[in-house]
């Protein structure tokens, strides 16, 4: 995809982009290291690693399901949610990002080596030395890798699956939603997935106006925090916890976000108003 002349991308990349171009090993590789080819760290990741950590720690997050709502092909969402949850659903659109995840849960040849990532969480919990153990956790945790659009009302139709405690979603449907209509429609759907008075976990990156690796470019809908938050007002949850980190000038994050939104939400119940 081209870009613009203000370096966006020229169109909203569809679902038909992200299934022809999106390479899952690719977009590991420049991510999903701590630290890049020249030793410095990857502080956008770390900070999203904390966020999630600390979210996963709030009062009441817990329970028996978990769905993680545009997984990728990635777990770091995941580490520290398995320690609260006892069954897992990992759900994404792109059928090779959901074969990628397959390859780590299988411990497959060629999986991308999440050791590095595992043991960050583990040290952020206090325990380091456990990360083989909180591998095996998450794979006998996850239950099923299935297909989702969130833009349908029931995200993983034809599949339903009983209402989930929460439901997790990371840099997902900023990318998904070509503007802020369809982000409030898809915040309702994956609101659909959780039982009343259960728990949405997010993270969003704000001001981001596109991504690119690969040689590809993917848009992204640029947001505000006011604009999130009231999104999920909408979509019928109360915020419980909402905070913003700012991106520092030299964060490689392989597009133009300026900070990153960390929110837990939890959905009303009918007598909450």
């Amino acid at each position: 995809m081209a870009l613009s002349s203000t370096g966006a991308p020229a169109a909203f990349t569809g679902k038909e982009v992200y299934q022809q171009s999106f390479d899952p090993g690719q977009y590991l590789r420049e991510f999903y290291n701590l630290s890049d080819s020249q030793g410095q760290p990857n502080t956008f990741l770390m900070q999203n690693l904390k966020s999630l950590w600390k979210m996963f720690s709030l009062e009441g997050l817990k329970g028996e399901t978990l769905i993680d709502v545009g997984c990728g092909p990635t777990i770091y969402q995941l580490l520290s949610a398995c320690e609260h949850f006892q069954e897992i659903f990992a759900l994404d659109y792109t059928d090779q990002n959901r074969r990628e995840l397959e390859k780590w849960l299988k411990k497959e040849a060629g999986a991308f080596d999440w050791k590095p990532v595992v043991e960050y969480v583990c040290e952020l919990e206090g325990k380091r030395e456990k990360w083989a153990e909180k591998e095996e956790k998450l794979r006998q945790k996850v239950r099923q890798v299935l297909k989702c659009d969130v833009t349908k009302a029931n995200p993983t139709d034809p599949v339903s699956l009983p209402p989930a405690d929460c439901v997790v979603s990371t840099l997902c449907l900023e990318a998904a939603c070509k503007d802020l209509a369809t982000f409030r429609g898809a915040l309702k759907n994956v609101g659909n997935l959780l039982k009343p008075g259960g728990h949405l976990v997010m993270v969003t990156v704000l001001r981001e106006t596109y991504y690119t690796f690969n040689n590809v470019v993917f848009s992204c809908l640029r947001l505000e925090k006011d604009e999130v938050e009231e999104a999920v007002k909408g979509a019928g949850f109360e915020v419980r916890f909402s905070e913003v980190w700012t991106c520092p000038p030299d964060t490689a994050t392989g597009g133009d976000c300026e900070a990153l939104l960390s929110l837990v939400a939890r959905r009303r119940t009918p007598t909450s108003g």
